[in-house]
């Protein structure tokens, strides 16, 4: 996403309030409070859904890569709306595409993306996404 997009661009929005600690000395959000808020709102989503149980899924999904473009800062105390969408599912791997709306803009201060890569638990090996993950994930899917 080289542009700011407008959050009608986005799918699914959730709000992640900023707090005092997540300004930096220089007044803003720091940048990797912006990650932070992306897997929130990644996270959020899947378990708001039954997705994921963060002690138990057999099967659960690694960030393996991610990156953010910034156009406008933040700050506390804005009220930050994260808007999410999938722009690919494959076997094993999901990539999220999130952007973050300071209070009420239309179009993003930031925008950033991950790639989930989906594992067992317990060898850490590559594992299908499971079908109803996948499923939900293809009411996310636009292409960008």
């Amino acid at each position: 996403m080289d542009q700011p997009l407008a959050r009608t661009a986005f799918v699914h929005h959730t709000t992640i309030d900023t707090r005092w600690m997540d300004n930096d000395a220089y007044g803003h959000v720091n940048n990797v409070v912006y990650y932070s808020f992306f897997d929130t709102a990644v996270n959020r989503w899947l378990i708001e859904r039954g997705l994921l149980d963060v002690e138990h899924s057999p099967v659960i999904g690694l960030v393996v890569e991610t990156g953010c473009r910034y156009f406008a800062p933040l700050a506390f105390p804005d009220r930050i709306t994260a808007g999410l969408r999938v722009s690919r599912i494959g076997t094993s791997s999901v990539r999220y595409e999130i952007a973050l709306f300071r209070n009420d803009d239309e179009t993003a201060s930031a925008a950033g993306h991950f790639t989930h890569v989906y594992v067992d638990r317990a060898t850490r090996r590559p594992a299908p996404i499971p079908a109803a993950t996948r499923d939900a994930l293809a009411t996310l899917l636009v292409e960008s």
